[in-house]
């Protein structure tokens, strides 16, 4: 065995950093090019660098403390907030709802994926960057389900065949689980379930098809349901229910266990608890 086949100790230093919950993979290899991130007084100069702990790492000045265990919280996000964690325009963001509606104590968390200006609804967090990447993954496949109130003309019919993807302005959308809830004249609410999640994908698809989008609200995220989460407040999903989501995920690098289906039960979201 040569040394190129022998197994490497440690991972990437962009990756535990980003398992620590300091900024997602991408943040950081960012971080690392600005000279932000150190080990001991030695500046680090690429993300490849590879540690088998963070001891004597450093961002910005203060040190790395090491990880926590995954958190998962789900917030109901009001329409007119940016999913960043700031906006060069000044406009509001999920942080700002979220200091307040954040127990006392969370560490710092990730928006898994977004929602845009104007959509509402189910928003997962969490402080893991490997949680968060792996849930991220197209490869994951895990379902999205939106409700969009609509005005137009539209039939069953078409919905169904949305099954098949669509390509909209050589953008193919894989396939979309559509339905017609109900109708009053020209106005329909609209469920949507699609398991890739491209940027405004649902609106893109829904105007395609000739109608306008006036609401649009995610009401879930794989097995996690919005419920009747109050616009706005955050609660926290129960480990246990964290860990078994955790072991159906691929690209989680905490994670051995084969991929399972999602077609499972709802798991519904638990009260976060004040301490």
């Amino acid at each position: 065995m040569t040394s190129q086949d022998q197994p490497r100790e440690g991972d990437r230093i962009a990756k535990l950093l980003a398992r620590a919950g300091i900024a997602s993979r991408r943040e950081v290899e960012r971080m690392i090019a600005e000279g932000r991130v150190k080990i001991g007084e030695e500046v680090v100069t690429t993300p490849a660098t590879v540690l088998t702990s963070l001891r004597g790492v450093s961002v910005d000045g203060k040190p790395v403390k090491a990880p926590e265990a995954a958190r998962l919280f789900a917030f109901h996000k009001p329409s007119g907030l940016i999913t960043a964690e700031r906006d060069p325009a000044g406009r509001p963001t999920i942080y700002t709802a979220l200091r307040n509606a954040l127990p006392p104590g969370t560490p710092r968390v990730m928006p898994v994926g977004r929602l845009d200006l104007n959509t509402e609804g189910l928003l997962l967090l969490t402080n893991d960057g490997g949680l968060k990447r792996a849930m991220e993954l197209p490869s994951s496949g895990i379902p999205r389900t939106y409700r969009a109130r609509t005005f137009g003309d539209i039939s069953q019919e078409q919905l169904e065949e949305l099954s098949e993807g669509v390509t909209i302005e050589g953008m193919h959308y894989g396939s979309i689980n559509a339905n017609m809830e109900r109708r009053t004249g020209r106005n329909q609410w609209i469920e949507l379930t699609l398991t890739e999640g491209k940027n405004r994908e649902v609106r893109r698809v829904l105007e395609h098809l000739g109608l306008q989008v006036s609401r649009l609200l995610r009401t879930s995220y794989g097995p996690f349901e919005l419920l009747d989460l109050p616009r706005g407040q955050v609660v926290e999903i129960r480990a246990v229910e964290v860990e078994r989501f955790r072991k159906t995920l691929k690209g989680d690098v905490s994670n051995e266990a084969p991929r399972a289906s999602h077609e499972h039960a709802r798991l519904r979201v638990q009260k976060a608890r004040r301490k």
